[in-house]
């Protein structure tokens, strides 16, 4: 063993590096595990040691921006049972909690799991899907790919795909479309409960033909039906929560949308939520205003007792004060999705005028409208949309929405967002070397400080640069740099 190694096996485990240096490395090694069973037995207590950021508010509203945030350029993570029990500076964590286990994530940025606030899950099918708008989009490549998540097993098998691919981008937790079938619904749950992920999902609701195809149509009671038979089955259990889900006002009739607010209504204690589309497109606002008869497409949706603080409306491109006023006024949310809104040539969120009005929202990636699961991408988006219209998205605001932001925008920021005592360690290890190009630009040389360092993450970096996320303080997922880095452990 050389000598950095045994000093970075010391600084992970202190008795560990002692019996490295007075034996052999299989003694370490069973000392090692000794030590980790003494603490698995104790309550599995662990350490993770890195350069931690996390957000307490937003940096945007926040009197002193200094205190918006907390930086700690070497820290400690303390998870037990999946959830924070402390996070602090490593020398003063290291006192307070003597023998901790702790591994070594020191050379990356640790920050909360990135939270997807809009993605479609059958769609990773045909992310990527070339030359049309929203309308004729939907027609040409959705509705068809999405015929064939009827087959439980096949919904299965795009299940593991999609939510591995959202993990090994670091996305720790997501409001989730699946399609009109139970069984993709399930499939979806089945698959994020043995991942212990945070998913709020529900099944899509279509009964307006001919806009929702013969395939994909359900009757709307027999579709209420089928939602509340999900919703008992699946909201509140383990980490999985309920998204009562009518796909947008063109494809629901006046009386499916009646019966999600009834269902809305019925749950309403029990903290359900309600996902859809909204002014994202120019013809789809003017098609929803005349198949309805409504001066406002937001109106459709109000009309059915559907806006409220656990609302979330994605896109909201095309605003009007109306709408922007009844949204506030709800507590309703949007969901910014960049890299879908310029794939479809939709147009641009206005984040200057949200932030004005004080909307809620979060960041969502759109897949597959959206061309990256990765948040970091759909950051480097964020900003040239906000560029485009004279605003400048700085890397402060720009990590706060991925992170405790958009946690807040759905009502989760109680239970994940941050480092805070009680919170569920849901994180992610970002590496700022992890391409040549990232290595030479955030030398020090280079890269002034952690803004800097922040900046160049979300422009040039990818789910390249997440080394390993962390669901419930285990490591669901890390890059092979990553795994042979920590592969003694």
């Amino acid at each position: 063993f050389s000598r950095g190694r045994v000093q970075r096996m010391a600084a992970r485990s202190p008795m560990v590096g002692l019996a490295v240096l007075a034996g052999t490395a299989a003694a370490a090694l069973v000392l090692k595990k000794v030590l980790g069973s003494v603490f698995k037995g104790a309550g599995g207590i662990q350490g993770y040691r890195g350069q931690i950021l996390h957000f307490l508010e937003d940096p945007h509203t926040a009197k002193d921006i200094d205190k918006a945030y907390e930086f700690i350029q070497d820290g400690v993570l303390v998870v037990k049972g999946g959830k924070v029990v402390c996070c602090g500076e490593a020398k003063a964590v290291l006192k307070q909690y003597r023998g901790l286990p702790v591994t070594d994530h020191s050379q990356y940025i640790m920050c909360p799991g990135f939270v997807d606030c809009h993605i479609h899950f059958p769609q990773v099918d045909m992310i990527g899907a070339y030359g049309e708008q929203l309308l004729e989009w939907l027609q040409k490549y959705t509705f068809p790919t999405e015929e064939k998540f009827k087959d439980k097993a096949y919904a299965a098998k795009v299940a593991d795909v999609f939510l591995d691919e959202m993990l090994r981008s670091g996305t720790t937790s997501a409001l989730v479309f699946a399609t009109v079938h139970k069984a993709s619904t399930d499939a979806l749950f089945e698959a994020a409960e043995r991942r212990n992920m945070l998913i709020i999902a529900g099944k899509v609701m279509m009964d307006r033909a001919p806009f929702a195809p013969p395939n994909l149509f359900q009757e709307a009671k027999e579709c209420h039906a089928d939602c509340k038979e999900l919703i008992d089955k699946w909201h509140g259990k383990g980490r999985s929560l309920y998204a009562v889900t009518p796909r947008f006002a063109i494809t629901a009739t006046s009386e499916q949308l009646q019966l999600c607010g009834e269902l809305m209504r019925e749950y309403e204690g029990k903290g359900i939520y309600m996902h859809t589309h909204l002014n994202e497109n120019k013809d789809e606002i003017d098609l929803a205003k005349g198949l309805h008869d409504k001066d406002s497409y937001l109106d459709i949706y109000a009309h059915a007792g559907l806006l409220g603080p656990r609302s979330v409306f994605a896109h909201c491109v095309h605003m009007n004060d109306l709408d922007y006023g009844a949204m506030t006024s709800s507590r309703s949310v949007a969901a910014f999705c960049p890299t879908s809104n310029l794939f479809l040539g939709s147009g641009f969120f206005d984040i200057k005028t949200a932030w004005q009005k004080k909307l809620r929202f979060g960041l969502g990636t759109d897949v597959g409208a959206g061309t990256s699961f990765c948040h970091l991408q759909t950051l480097n988006e964020a900003y040239k949309v906000s560029q485009m219209q004279g605003v400048k998205l700085d890397a402060l605001n720009a990590f706060y929405i991925a992170t405790l932001g958009s946690a807040a925008a759905l009502s989760l920021d109680e239970r994940i967002g941050n480092f805070k005592v009680g919170k569920e360690a849901d994180f992610v290890c970002l590496d700022a070397r992890s391409t040549p190009l990232m290595t030479h630009r955030t030398d020090r040389e280079r890269c002034r400080d952690l803004l800097d360092k922040l900046f160049v993450l979300m422009t040039i970096g990818d789910d390249r640069a997440v080394a390993a996320t962390y669901v419930a303080g285990k490591c669901v997922m890390s890059t092979e740099r990553f795994k042979k880095r920590n592969a003694w452990f």
